[in-house]
């Protein structure tokens, strides 16, 4: 299979629509072998009240890149990936801009995947440190879900 950056990125950001990706504006904008990258913007639709970006809306972004990303590794028709376990160190606060997660894969095994997700703002500061664990199932006929 060809590397195609641009499909892949038409791809995340077209699934992404009509989800809680799309409600949070996050945007699907680089792709490589080993990894994937999204943006988000950082406003009041993120704050906490204090007035700064919300935690869960930092986790949302990572799983969202993350699960992205380990969707990439399997073949849809036979394969769905679920995410197990994430984990989230917020580092520094961030209160408007924006912010990029770029989620490296540290384990692609057949039935699990482990995800680093680093989460930086536009002067690359490390925002939060995210690490995400996906299982890889066998697809449901559509009579079993």
């Amino acid at each position: 299979m060809t590397f195609d950056k641009e499909k892949i990125l038409q791809y995340c950001n077209q699934i992404s629509e009509n989800t809680l990706m799309q409600t949070l504006n996050i945007e699907f904008t680089d792709a490589g072998e080993d990894y994937l990258v999204a943006t988000m913007p950082v406003n009041s639709s993120v704050h906490q009240p204090m007035g700064l970006l919300h935690g869960g809306a930092s986790v949302a972004l990572a799983e969202s890149v993350g699960s992205a990303a380990s969707m990439l590794y399997v073949n849809s028709e036979h394969s769905e990936v679920r995410g197990i376990e994430i984990s989230a160190n917020h580092l520094k606060a961030k209160r408007d801009g924006i912010v990029t997660a770029t989620a490296r894969i540290v384990h692609k095994g057949r039935s699990i995947h482990l995800w680093e997700i680093r989460i930086t703002d536009e002067k690359d500061n490390l925002i939060s440190l995210c690490k995400l664990t996906n299982m890889v199932l066998p697809k449901r006929k559509s009579e079993d879900k």
